[in-house]
Protein backbone atom coordinates (compact mmCIF):
# COMPACT_ATOMS: atom_id res chain seq x y z
CA UNK A 1 0.00 0.00 0.00
CA UNK A 2 1.28 3.36 -1.22
CA UNK A 3 1.98 5.71 1.66
CA UNK A 4 1.12 9.07 1.70
CA UNK A 5 3.12 12.14 1.36
CA UNK A 6 2.64 13.00 4.99
CA UNK A 7 3.78 9.30 6.43
CA UNK A 8 6.77 9.49 4.26
CA UNK A 9 7.28 13.36 5.67
CA UNK A 10 7.37 11.44 8.84
CA UNK A 11 9.47 8.84 8.38
CA UNK A 12 12.40 10.90 7.10
CA UNK A 13 11.86 13.38 9.75
CA UNK A 14 12.49 10.69 12.31
CA UNK A 15 15.07 9.24 10.40
CA UNK A 16 16.80 12.46 10.34
CA UNK A 17 16.89 13.03 13.95
CA UNK A 18 17.82 9.62 14.55
CA UNK A 19 20.90 10.32 12.56
CA UNK A 20 21.64 13.59 14.27
CA UNK A 21 21.17 11.71 17.59
CA UNK A 22 23.82 9.39 16.54
CA UNK A 23 25.95 12.04 15.10
CA UNK A 24 26.01 14.35 18.67
CA UNK A 25 26.74 10.98 20.59
CA UNK A 26 29.49 9.99 18.14
CA UNK A 27 30.76 13.83 18.34
CA UNK A 28 30.58 13.45 22.34
CA UNK A 29 32.10 10.90 22.23
CA UNK A 30 34.91 11.22 19.82
CA UNK A 31 35.56 14.52 22.47
CA UNK A 32 35.98 12.17 25.24
CA UNK A 33 38.40 9.21 23.09
CA UNK A 34 40.41 11.32 20.67
CA UNK A 35 42.11 12.91 23.32
CA UNK A 36 42.39 9.87 25.52
CA UNK A 37 43.90 7.90 22.39
CA UNK A 38 46.25 10.33 21.91
CA UNK A 39 47.56 10.51 25.43
CA UNK A 40 47.87 6.91 25.24
CA UNK A 41 49.65 6.49 21.85
CA UNK A 42 51.99 9.07 22.90
CA UNK A 43 52.22 7.41 26.58
CA UNK A 44 52.47 3.94 24.43
CA UNK A 45 55.43 5.50 22.62
CA UNK A 46 57.51 7.15 25.40
CA UNK A 47 57.16 4.00 27.31
CA UNK A 48 58.75 2.30 24.40
CA UNK A 49 61.42 4.39 24.16
CA UNK A 50 61.75 4.46 27.93
CA UNK A 51 62.13 0.40 28.38
CA UNK A 52 64.50 0.61 25.72
CA UNK A 53 66.63 3.01 27.40
CA UNK A 54 66.27 1.16 31.04
CA UNK A 55 67.17 -2.03 28.89
CA UNK A 56 70.32 -0.37 27.36
CA UNK A 57 71.69 0.81 31.20
CA UNK A 58 70.86 -2.87 32.50
CA UNK A 59 72.82 -4.29 29.99
CA UNK A 60 75.53 -1.75 30.50
CA UNK A 61 75.46 -2.32 34.53
CA UNK A 62 75.96 -5.93 33.89
CA UNK A 63 78.36 -5.70 31.14
CA UNK A 64 80.31 -3.58 34.06
CA UNK A 65 80.37 -6.14 37.09
CA UNK A 66 80.91 -8.88 33.53
CA UNK A 67 77.77 -11.03 33.80
CA UNK A 68 77.83 -13.78 31.50
CA UNK A 69 76.72 -12.98 28.29
CA UNK A 70 73.94 -15.60 28.37
CA UNK A 71 72.29 -13.76 31.74
CA UNK A 72 72.73 -10.54 30.54
CA UNK A 73 70.39 -11.57 27.56
CA UNK A 74 67.96 -13.23 29.46
CA UNK A 75 67.71 -10.14 32.30
CA UNK A 76 67.75 -7.83 28.92
CA UNK A 77 64.41 -9.82 27.84
CA UNK A 78 63.10 -10.57 31.42
CA UNK A 79 63.08 -6.92 32.00
CA UNK A 80 61.93 -5.62 28.52
CA UNK A 81 58.92 -8.18 28.45
CA UNK A 82 57.47 -7.10 32.16
CA UNK A 83 58.01 -3.58 31.52
CA UNK A 84 56.07 -4.33 27.97
CA UNK A 85 53.49 -5.90 29.87
CA UNK A 86 53.31 -3.16 32.39
CA UNK A 87 53.01 -0.49 29.58
CA UNK A 88 50.35 -1.80 27.96
CA UNK A 89 48.08 -2.52 30.37
CA UNK A 90 48.05 0.78 31.45
CA UNK A 91 47.81 2.31 28.08
CA UNK A 92 44.44 0.32 27.70
CA UNK A 93 43.51 1.35 30.79
CA UNK A 94 43.59 4.84 29.43
CA UNK A 95 41.59 4.17 26.65
CA UNK A 96 38.45 2.61 29.12
CA UNK A 97 38.98 -0.89 28.69
CA UNK A 98 38.51 -3.11 32.19
CA UNK A 99 42.08 -3.94 33.37
CA UNK A 100 41.31 -5.33 36.51
CA UNK A 101 39.99 -8.78 35.09
CA UNK A 102 43.07 -9.09 33.18
CA UNK A 103 45.40 -8.00 35.87
CA UNK A 104 43.46 -10.88 37.97
CA UNK A 105 43.60 -13.73 35.24
CA UNK A 106 47.42 -12.87 34.29
CA UNK A 107 48.37 -13.16 38.27
CA UNK A 108 47.06 -16.30 38.53
CA UNK A 109 48.17 -17.81 35.33
CA UNK A 110 51.80 -16.44 37.04
CA UNK A 111 50.84 -18.21 40.40
CA UNK A 112 49.53 -21.32 38.60
CA UNK A 113 52.88 -21.53 36.56
CA UNK A 114 54.92 -20.78 39.66
CA UNK A 115 53.40 -23.40 41.57
CA UNK A 116 54.08 -25.63 38.43
CA UNK A 117 57.75 -24.82 38.04
CA UNK A 118 59.04 -24.05 41.97
CA UNK A 119 62.02 -26.59 41.22
CA UNK A 120 63.07 -25.03 37.82
CA UNK A 121 62.34 -21.53 39.50
CA UNK A 122 64.88 -22.56 42.27
CA UNK A 123 67.17 -23.60 39.81
CA UNK A 124 67.03 -20.34 37.48
CA UNK A 125 67.29 -18.21 40.85
CA UNK A 126 70.32 -20.12 42.03
CA UNK A 127 72.17 -19.48 38.56
CA UNK A 128 71.33 -16.22 38.53
CA UNK A 129 72.99 -15.64 41.99
CA UNK A 130 76.04 -17.79 40.46
CA UNK A 131 76.47 -15.78 37.46
CA UNK A 132 76.21 -12.13 39.26
CA UNK A 133 78.60 -13.19 42.82
CA UNK A 134 81.04 -15.57 40.63
CA UNK A 135 81.80 -18.76 43.43
CA UNK A 136 83.06 -19.86 40.30
CA UNK A 137 83.78 -19.70 36.96
CA UNK A 138 84.10 -21.66 33.50
CA UNK A 139 87.81 -23.48 34.17
CA UNK A 140 87.63 -23.52 37.78
CA UNK A 141 88.08 -26.78 39.93
CA UNK A 142 85.31 -27.15 42.42
CA UNK A 143 83.76 -29.56 44.91
CA UNK A 144 79.87 -29.26 46.04
CA UNK A 145 77.50 -31.65 46.38
CA UNK A 146 80.38 -34.22 47.25
CA UNK A 147 81.73 -34.05 43.79
CA UNK A 148 84.51 -32.33 42.17
CA UNK A 149 85.40 -31.56 38.93
CA UNK A 150 86.36 -28.60 36.19
CA UNK A 151 83.54 -26.51 35.28
CA UNK A 152 82.68 -26.76 31.68
CA UNK A 153 79.58 -24.91 31.48
CA UNK A 154 77.20 -22.64 33.91
CA UNK A 155 73.80 -22.68 32.64
CA UNK A 156 70.76 -20.51 33.58
CA UNK A 157 69.57 -24.17 35.52
CA UNK A 158 72.38 -26.59 35.90
CA UNK A 159 76.05 -26.39 36.35
CA UNK A 160 78.26 -28.88 34.23
CA UNK A 161 81.11 -30.61 35.25
CA UNK A 162 84.04 -32.42 33.57
CA UNK A 163 85.75 -35.40 36.00
CA UNK A 164 89.39 -36.48 35.59
CA UNK A 165 87.88 -39.77 34.93
CA UNK A 166 86.06 -37.95 32.04
CA UNK A 167 82.67 -38.24 33.23
CA UNK A 168 79.79 -35.49 33.03
CA UNK A 169 78.31 -34.30 36.20
CA UNK A 170 75.59 -31.97 35.74
CA UNK A 171 74.66 -30.10 39.53
CA UNK A 172 71.17 -28.32 40.17
CA UNK A 173 71.56 -24.46 40.78
CA UNK A 174 69.58 -24.37 43.53
CA UNK A 175 71.46 -26.84 45.41
CA UNK A 176 74.85 -25.57 44.32
CA UNK A 177 74.13 -22.23 45.72
CA UNK A 178 72.88 -23.33 48.45
CA UNK A 179 75.60 -25.54 49.76
CA UNK A 180 79.37 -25.60 50.68
CA UNK A 181 81.51 -25.17 47.38
CA UNK A 182 85.15 -25.31 47.51
CA UNK A 183 87.01 -23.83 44.69
CA UNK A 184 90.60 -24.87 44.54
CA UNK A 185 91.48 -22.60 41.28
CA UNK A 186 89.88 -19.20 43.33
CA UNK A 187 93.52 -18.52 44.43
CA UNK A 188 95.09 -19.15 41.80
CA UNK A 189 97.52 -21.68 43.28
CA UNK A 190 97.30 -24.94 45.09
CA UNK A 191 99.51 -26.56 47.92
CA UNK A 192 101.08 -29.92 47.80
CA UNK A 193 102.30 -31.43 51.09
CA UNK A 194 104.92 -34.28 50.85
CA UNK A 195 105.73 -35.91 54.43
CA UNK A 196 109.41 -38.11 54.03
CA UNK A 197 110.40 -40.52 56.90
CA UNK A 198 114.02 -40.77 57.79
CA UNK A 199 116.06 -43.07 59.70
CA UNK A 200 117.28 -40.71 63.05
CA UNK A 201 120.73 -41.98 62.29
CA UNK A 202 120.71 -38.58 59.66
CA UNK A 203 120.96 -35.03 61.41
CA UNK A 204 117.56 -33.42 61.29
CA UNK A 205 119.87 -30.59 59.32
CA UNK A 206 121.95 -32.20 57.12
CA UNK A 207 118.55 -33.43 55.34
CA UNK A 208 116.69 -30.36 55.09
CA UNK A 209 119.48 -28.86 53.68
CA UNK A 210 120.09 -31.44 51.21
CA UNK A 211 116.03 -31.64 50.86
CA UNK A 212 116.09 -27.64 50.18
CA UNK A 213 119.24 -27.29 47.85
CA UNK A 214 116.98 -30.57 45.52
CA UNK A 215 113.73 -29.60 45.52
CA UNK A 216 113.53 -25.77 45.45
CA UNK A 217 115.18 -25.34 42.18
CA UNK A 218 112.40 -26.25 40.07
CA UNK A 219 110.50 -23.74 38.77
CA UNK A 220 106.88 -24.28 39.23
CA UNK A 221 107.36 -24.08 42.89
CA UNK A 222 106.12 -20.18 43.89
CA UNK A 223 107.68 -17.71 46.15
CA UNK A 224 105.13 -16.69 47.13
CA UNK A 225 103.76 -18.22 49.37
CA UNK A 226 106.74 -19.58 51.10
CA UNK A 227 108.01 -23.30 50.27
CA UNK A 228 108.46 -25.19 54.04
CA UNK A 229 110.64 -27.90 55.11
CA UNK A 230 110.70 -28.55 58.45
CA UNK A 231 110.58 -31.21 61.09
CA UNK A 232 107.06 -32.93 61.64
CA UNK A 233 107.01 -35.69 63.98
CA UNK A 234 109.41 -38.54 65.73
CA UNK A 235 108.89 -41.91 66.09
CA UNK A 236 111.17 -44.82 67.13
CA UNK A 237 113.64 -45.08 64.92
CA UNK A 238 112.96 -41.92 62.59
CA UNK A 239 111.23 -38.92 62.31
CA UNK A 240 109.36 -37.29 59.39
CA UNK A 241 110.11 -34.02 57.57
CA UNK A 242 107.21 -32.08 56.72
CA UNK A 243 107.20 -30.18 52.68
CA UNK A 244 105.04 -27.85 51.87
CA UNK A 245 105.13 -26.25 48.28
CA UNK A 246 102.90 -23.92 46.51
CA UNK A 247 102.88 -23.69 42.57
CA UNK A 248 99.40 -23.39 39.79
CA UNK A 249 96.90 -25.54 40.67
CA UNK A 250 96.97 -27.05 36.87
CA UNK A 251 101.09 -27.87 37.93
CA UNK A 252 100.13 -29.66 41.67
CA UNK A 253 99.18 -33.36 40.49
CA UNK A 254 102.63 -33.42 37.95
CA UNK A 255 104.73 -31.43 40.90
CA UNK A 256 103.81 -33.77 43.32
CA UNK A 257 104.99 -36.43 41.39
CA UNK A 258 108.69 -35.30 39.63
CA UNK A 259 109.61 -34.20 43.39
CA UNK A 260 108.51 -37.17 44.87
CA UNK A 261 110.86 -39.26 42.21
CA UNK A 262 113.57 -36.78 42.88
CA UNK A 263 114.16 -37.10 46.59
CA UNK A 264 114.00 -40.86 45.88
CA UNK A 265 116.88 -40.77 43.44
CA UNK A 266 118.54 -37.92 45.70
CA UNK A 267 118.68 -40.69 48.48
CA UNK A 268 119.59 -43.67 46.15
CA UNK A 269 122.46 -41.47 44.71
CA UNK A 270 123.69 -40.24 48.54
CA UNK A 271 123.48 -43.67 50.16
CA UNK A 272 120.56 -42.42 52.74
CA UNK A 273 119.71 -45.41 54.48
CA UNK A 274 117.01 -46.45 56.92
CA UNK A 275 113.03 -46.38 56.82
CA UNK A 276 112.13 -43.72 54.34
CA UNK A 277 108.64 -43.71 52.87
CA UNK A 278 107.02 -40.38 51.10
CA UNK A 279 103.70 -40.31 50.56
CA UNK A 280 101.10 -37.07 49.13
CA UNK A 281 99.01 -35.76 51.68
CA UNK A 282 96.59 -33.56 49.96
CA UNK A 283 96.47 -30.44 48.01
CA UNK A 284 94.97 -27.33 49.68
CA UNK A 285 93.73 -24.45 47.51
Amino acid sequence: MARTKEEITTVVTENVDLVQEYSTKLIEWAKVFVPNLIIAIITLLIGLWLIRKIAYLAVKGMERRNIEVSLRTFLKSLIGIGLKIILFITVAGMLGFQTTSFVAILGAAGLAVGLALQGSLGNFAGGVLILIFKPYKVGDTIEAMNQKGEVKEIQIFNTILNTPDHRTIILPNGAVSNGFIINHTKMGSARVDINVDIADTHPIEEIKELLRKTILTDERILEQPTPNIGFDNYCAGGYTISIKLFTDFKNSGPLKGDIMELIKKTFDEKNIEGPRTMSFVKQVS
